[in-house]
């Protein structure tokens, strides 16, 4: 095992569920460099975040605390601190190229640098505030495609959410940070400027990419790829759409009559409606991968993987219509679960796929191992380093995962998850309705068995569970501040 502190690459995209890595048994799909990463490193099967959207799963990531610790509940919750103090502390570099999603947006957060690029098609919160991508795009005279623009088309409504990338290819949002991530990598100035150097300093560089997040726009090219392909999309089942529990089908119905991020999720869209926006979304996934590989050679060019550590994850899913649903705010796996590979030569195993349930934010512990910094002992996550290394490793029994009312999750005050490797439990604050799967015998969450009489047990047994989880944090958290955020 490598000694010194080394360079860790973190890498995030926005909305990206699971089922969209080739090396991770979905072969429509066209990653490469992705692939090279799960081959060369550890991917773990069944990692679930915290947080059903975008700020609180990420705050929980970068602090390791669940939501309900840190406060940070929704969307534009305020956000200013994360453990990349320790790793600045430390002595290492930080920097970040893209999406963090802070709040506000350009707080320090512990970065040495920040070179934002947030959502794409920001509309509320922070609209008006320019980040890097907006000051290009100006910079060339181009007016970004956005909502505003993309409802002055005939078929708007009708594409939910896929249109194509029609200005400068290099501007494309995720393009853009690519780009700009590989221009950090080449300019950061190094000993002597000589590229056969090592750095000065142990690098920490988060890359956020903002897709495959809304609209789903990328270059023909890429789309082009998924169009005729079988992409294996879930049919919608009736009887599940009877069962969901009331916020759920207003959020349908929310869905369908408000253009989310570009996107109106029709209520009742065809197959080849389905299709379209499943390639475009599918085709934005395979920008990022290009745009991975170039970073992977730059890095490599540059002496920054010969003693290094690769983490590729994302904030959370989208339903896609999967469900009858659009975007996050779910429980159901489509949201909940995201990809996690480690490429750690000579520190993780390589080729492994590590079946045991965890924590997206368990990665974080084993950053501060492997970084030679102590674990802050009030943190909620658990270390994944054991299962990394080969090692005996007990994957966590239940996870977790919370959601606030925010966004189109409009008609509940707090939606609560805890799931194991066979049954899942949804709670719904101060209501008496509630979701519970099989997932051994309905692994597509098709039918909820909140009311069967021969479920009452186990209802019981993960309200239980759910309970004691919030009481146990409570107590380990109790020195921990919420107003260090």
């Amino acid at each position: 095992m490598a000694s010194a502190q080394p360079n860790i690459i973190f890498i995030i995209t926005d909305q990206q569920r699971y089922d969209t890595i080739n090396a991770l048994g979905f072969p429509h799909m066209h990653t490469p460099n992705l692939d090279r990463l799960a081959a060369e490193g550890a991917s773990f099967d069944s990692c679930f975040v915290t947080g059903a959207s975008c700020v609180p799963s990420r705050a929980s990531l970068f602090t390791g605390y669940y939501p309900h610790t840190t406060g940070i509940l929704r969307n534009a919750d305020r956000w200013t601190r994360t453990w990349v103090e320790d790793f600045a502390a430390a002595g290492y570099r930080c920097v970040n190229i893209g999406k963090m999603h802070t709040w506000p947006f350009d707080t320090p957060a512990g970065f040495h640098e920040r070179y934002n690029v947030e959502n794409k098609d920001r509309y509320k919160e922070g609209r008006y505030y320019f980040d890097e991508w907006d000051r290009a795009l100006a910079a060339r005279g181009l007016t970004k495609q956005q909502r505003e623009l993309y409802r002055q088309r005939s078929d708007y409504r009708q594409r939910m959410g896929a249109f194509d990338w029609e200005l400068d290819e290099d501007m494309q949002s995720d393009m853009f940070v690519g780009k700009l991530a590989k221009w950090w990598i080449e300019s950061y100035p190094r000993d002597g400027w000589q590229k056969d150097y090592p750095p000065a300093e142990p690098l920490f560089l988060q890359i956020g990419f903002p897709g495959p997040h809304p609209p789903f726009d990328p270059p023909k090219r890429f789309s082009d790829k998924y169009l005729n392909k079988d992409l294996d999309i879930a049919k919608v089942v009736p009887s599940a759409l009877a069962e969901q529990p009331e916020p759920l089908k207003r959020k349908r119905i929310h869905d369908s009559q408000h253009d989310h991020d570009s996107v109106v999720q029709l209520i009742d869209p065809t197959d080849e409606q389905r299709q379209l926006q499943r390639a475009y979304y599918l085709g934005n996934v395979s920008l990022i991968d290009e745009q991975i590989g170039e970073i992977l050679d730059a890095l490599e060019r540059n002496g920054y993987l010969e003693n290094a550590i690769v983490v590729f994850t994302s904030d959370h899913g989208d339903c896609l219509g999967d469900h009858g649903l659009g975007h996050k705010w779910t429980m159901y796996d489509q949201v909940t679960r995201v990809p996690m590979i480690v490429w750690a030569p000579g520190r993780a195993i390589s080729g492994q796929r590590i079946a045991g349930q965890m924590q997206q934010f368990d990665i974080v512990p084993a950053l501060f191992e492997y970084a030679g910094i102590e674990v802050p002992g009030t943190l909620e996550c658990r270390s994944v380093g054991a299962a990394l290394a080969g090692d005996t490793w007990q994957g966590r029994e239940y996870v977790y995962c919370e959601q606030a009312r925010d966004g189109n999750f409009r008609d509940n005050d707090f939606m609560t998850m805890v799931r194991s490797e066979d049954w899942k439990l949804v709670h719904f604050l101060g209501e008496s309705y509630g979701q519970l799967f099989n997932l051994k015998a309905d692994p597509e969450e098709n039918t909820d068995l909140w009311n069967d009489p021969g479920s009452v047990e186990i209802k019981r047994q993960f309200l239980d569970q759910l309970r004691e989880w919030r009481i146990a944090s409570q107590y380990h958290t109790r020195n921990w501040a919420a107003q260090a955020r």
